[in-house]
């Protein structure tokens, strides 16, 4: 699998996310930010980011996919805990 095929799919099924992988061979990882997760579920927001690779899934294709999903305000606070809750500011 190409990561620029599993970007793809994901983007066309959430229009606006911002979709980051890791992986090679048949073996991924994603985060996926969107606004469409807002109020859903965990399982909902995966099932969201897993419907357009299931066929992928299903074959083999693509053997391992580990999915975390955020939504924009969620991925900023995450940032900034793995920041150690400090801001850097430049004058």
């Amino acid at each position: 699998m190409e990561t620029s095929e599993i970007q793809q799919a994901i983007e066309a099924a959430i229009p606006e996310a911002q979709v980051y992988l890791e992986g090679e061979g048949c073996n991924f990882s994603a985060i996926v930010i969107s606004e469409e997760f807002q109020g859903l579920p965990l399982v909902k927001r995966q099932q969201k980011v897993l419907a357009p690779v299931t066929d992928w899934l299903a074959s083999g294709a693509l053997h391992a996919f580990s999915v975390k999903t955020y939504t924009s305000a969620e991925w900023e606070n995450r940032q900034v805990a793995a920041a150690g809750g400090l801001v850097q500011i430049q004058v």
